[in-house]
C-alpha cells in the first residue's frame, strides 16, 4: 500500500515538475515579418471600409480617407503595415510621393462603378503599373462591391482593365514580367474578416 502511495506521489511531482518546466522555460513566440504596403485606388473604391474590416474596426467610425492613412493588418503568419492614399482627384497626382519603400500594392477598383469611374481606375492602374519604384512589385488588385447587382465579374474587369488574352484565368501570373493578381471583395459588414484575409493571403502569401 505504502509502495502505491509513493509511486503516485513520484508521478505527481514528475507530471508538476513537466508542467512547471513548459511554463517556465516557453520563451515569447518568434516575431512575425513585416511588410510594407501601398493601397490605392479611387475615392468610393472602398478602401478604407475594407481595411477597417480587416483590422476589425467598427463599421460605423469610417471616415472616408483624404490624405493618407496607416493600418497594420496583422496575418498569423505576417504582419501587412498599409499605406492608404486617398482616391479623390485632387490627390491622386500625389499618390507617387509616398511610394517609396513600399513592398507590395493593392489595387482596389469599384466592380459597380460607371463605365467613365471604370476608365480613370484603369489608368490609374496602368500608370500604378509602370511606375519606376512599383513596376517589379507584387500587385493585388481587388475588384470591390461585388454584392452589388451591377457588379462586374473579375474576368470582365480583367478584359476591360488589363488584357483580353487573360480572360480566362482568373489569377494571372504576369504582365511584362510583373506579378499580379486580381480577387473578389465585398466591404460591408456581413462579410467575413476570415474570408477577406484569406483573398489577402492567396494574393501575397
Amino acid at each position: 500500500m505504502s509502495e502505491c502511495i509513493q509511486l503516485s506521489f513520484a508521478v505527481c511531482r514528475i507530471g508538476i515538475y513537466t508542467c512547471f518546466r513548459a511554463l517556465c522555460c516557453k520563451g515569447p513566440p518568434p516575431p512575425r515579418p513585416e511588410y510594407d504596403l501601398v493601397c490605392i485606388g479611387l475615392s468610393g473604391s472602398g478602401k478604407t471600409s475594407l481595411l477597417s474590416q480587416l483590422c476589425s474596426e467598427s463599421p460605423e467610425n469610417i471616415v472616408s480617407t483624404t490624405g493618407f492613412s496607416i493600418k497594420a493588418v496583422p496575418f498569423q503568419n505576417a504582419i501587412l503595415n498599409v499605406k492608404e492614399l486617398g482616391g479623390a482627384d485632387n490627390i491622386r497626382k500625389y499618390w507617387s510621393r509616398y511610394y517609396q519603400g513600399s513592398q507590395g500594392v493593392i489595387f482596389v477598383l469599384d466592380s459597380a462603378s460607371s463605365e467613365d469611374d471604370l476608365e480613370t481606375a484603369r489608368n490609374e492602374l496602368h500608370s500604378a503599373l509602370q511606375h519606376p519604384q512599383l513596376c517589379t512589385l507584387p500587385f493585388l488588385i481587388l475588384a470591390n462591391h461585388q454584392d452589388k447587382p451591377a457588379a462586374r465579374s473579375v474576368q470582365e474587369i480583367i478584359v476591360q482593365c488589363l488584357c483580353e488574352r487573360c480572360a480566362s484565368q482568373s489569377l494571372v501570373p504576369s504582365v511584362d514580367s510583373q506579378k499580379w493578381a486580381i480577387r473578389q471583395s465585398e466591404a460591408h459588414a456581413d462579410t467575413s474578416v476570415v474570408r477577406q484575409k484569406s483573398k489577402i493571403q492567396q494574393g501575397f502569401f
